[in-house]
This record gives C-alpha cells, sequence and structure tokens, in this order.
C-alpha cells in the first residue's frame, strides 16, 4: 500500500497536478472576468472557431483548415486589441493578490463599507430618499459601469447621501461600487419582465431584480415611497429589511464568503504541503 501511494505521489505526478489546478483557476478567474462584459460574446465566438478547426481536422477540410490557420494567427494580435479592458483588469487584480488571496485589509476595507452603507441607509430611509446602490461580487459589470458617469471614489455615508438626494444631477440611477470604490453613479441597470415582482414596487426594484437575473452583483434599493430596505441577489428580492437583517445579510455574503475562499486555498496549500512532508517521510 505504502508503494501505490509512493508511487501515485512522486514528483511528476505531483508536478501535473498542479498544472491541472494552475489551469483550471486560470480558466475560471478568466470566465469570471468576461461574464457580465461584451467580451463573453468574442469568447465564444473563439470557442466557434477552436471546433470548426477541430471538425476540419478530421473530416479533411485542408482549405477550411487553412482559413482557419490564418485567422488564429493573426486573431492573436486582434485578441489583445479587443480583450484589452478585460486584461488589464485582470492584471490589476492579480497585482493585488485578489485573484487568490483576500487579505485581512480587504476585510476590514469591507467592515468600512458596510459601515459607510449602513449611514446612508438609515438616513435616507428615515427620509425616504429613493436609492439604487449595487456591490460587483464576482461578475463583471462592465458594461453597466460605461452607462453612468465615472466618480472612481472613496465610498462614505455622505457622498452616497448626496448623490441621491432628489433633483441633483446624480440621483436617477444605480450607483455601482467595484473594488471597495464607488466606481460609476447614475448608471442604467437591465430591467427585469418577471410577473413575480409586485406591481406596487417601481423601475428602481424592477432594475435591482434585473442586475440580480444576469449577474451575482448585490443591490440595495431604498423605497421612495416607504422608506422600506430591500435586497435583491441571485434573482431573489428580500424586501422590508430591518437593519439588523441587512447588516447581517451583507457580512454574510461580502465577509463570510472572503473568510471561505481564503479557507479553501489554506485547505489546499496545507493538504499539498502535508503530501510533500508524507513523501519525504516515506
Amino acid at each position: 500500500m505504502s508503494n501505490f501511494w509512493n508511487n501515485l505521489f512522486t514528483l511528476g505526478h505531483f508536478s501535473s497536478l498542479i498544472d491541472i489546478l494552475v489551469v483550471w483557476f486560470i480558466t475560471y478567474e478568466l470566465i469570471i472576468l468576461l461574464r457580465g462584459t461584451k467580451a463573453v460574446q468574442l469568447f465564444r465566438g473563439i470557442i466557434v472557431i477552436a471546433i470548426i478547426k477541430i471538425l476540419s481536422v478530421l473530416l479533411g477540410l485542408g482549405t477550411v483548415s487553412w482559413m482557419v490557420d490564418q485567422v488564429i494567427n493573426w486573431g492573436f494580435i486582434a485578441i489583445i486589441v479587443i480583450f484589452q479592458p478585460e486584461i488589464r483588469r485582470g492584471l490589476e487584480h492579480l497585482g493585488r493578490g485578489s485573484l487568490i488571496f483576500h487579505s485581512k485589509n480587504q476585510n476590514e476595507e469591507t467592515e468600512q463599507m458596510i459601515d459607510s452603507l449602513d449611514k446612508a441607509i438609515q438616513y435616507m430611509s428615515k427620509r425616504r430618499i429613493g436609492a439604487l446602490i449595487t456591490i460587483q461580487m464576482e461578475t463583471g459589470l462592465e458594461d453597466y459601469i460605461e452607462t453612468g458617469i465615472d466618480l472612481d471614489a472613496h465610498i462614505s455615508g455622505a457622498l452616497l447621501i448626496n448623490t441621491f438626494i432628489p433633483n441633483t444631477p446624480l440621483h436617477d440611477g444605480a450607483v455601482i461600487i467595484r473594488n471597495h470604490r464607488i466606481a460609476v453613479a447614475a448608471a442604467y441597470l437591465p430591467l427585469s419582465q418577471s410577473t413575480m415582482i409586485p406591481k406596487e414596487l417601481g423601475t428602481r426594484h424592477r432594475a435591482a431584480v434585473g442586475i440580480s437575473e444576469v449577474t451575482d452583483a448585490l443591490t440595495i434599493v431604498i423605497s421612495e415611497e416607504t422608506g422600506e430596505v430591500s435586497i435583491t441577489k441571485d434573482n431573489e428580492l428580500l424586501r422590508g429589511m430591518t437593519q439588523k437583517d441587512y447588516l447581517k445579510f451583507l457580512h454574510d455574503q461580502l465577509i463570510e464568503k472572503q473568510q471561505v475562499s481564503h479557507n479553501i486555498f489554506t485547505a489546499i496549500g496545507s493538504w499539498i504541503s502535508n503530501l510533500s512532508k508524507s513523501g519525504k517521510g516515506n
């Protein structure tokens, strides 16, 4: 039995395991970065070209295979140009280390963000100031960010409140938060066509549900008529949330999941370390 494990966890097998994990992780992160952006359509086109290439080789279609080769050879330059925003965003994430680990500093930033959101929500809810705040999770929101007015500002309760004061230039539309910063204000979100949404709810709620149908974003809605606080996530509308309710929900979604992600990679690292020690002991 010990020989079996020794043979299984040889240096070659260990390298292959690392190779597979790295390729899987890069592919997963690439898909996440492309979701919610225009680049996803181009990515599908690349898959179609790859399928055509495979079929042309299997069926012996020489001319088609040559044409696809030319597209692939010159397409590499086109991909760099077309996917430039996504490549830049991915490299920025990699430089911050956020693709792999969620640091203690990030948890502190998230706590500060939740505190700022709480101050703004309490102020606007009591005064019945309508608001729509979307927080980017894993899925990119580039297509919707492009519709808004750039802010790239530090999150504060005062800034959020001033943004949604009625009859101001930025109050109509959504604030989108990305990487613990206010990316844009006055952004347009897709409206849900669901018949399950109560008729008394207006455009803000339909936009909040709409973005939750196509992305994994978390959206906070404050009703202008009643001051009611609602949250949408994963195509679910949570209405009538108290301060205790939404604070718990925000902590669960924004902090607990970060810690789970960190724990997963920590566990993988510990498992690999134990395997290495086990191999040396034998």
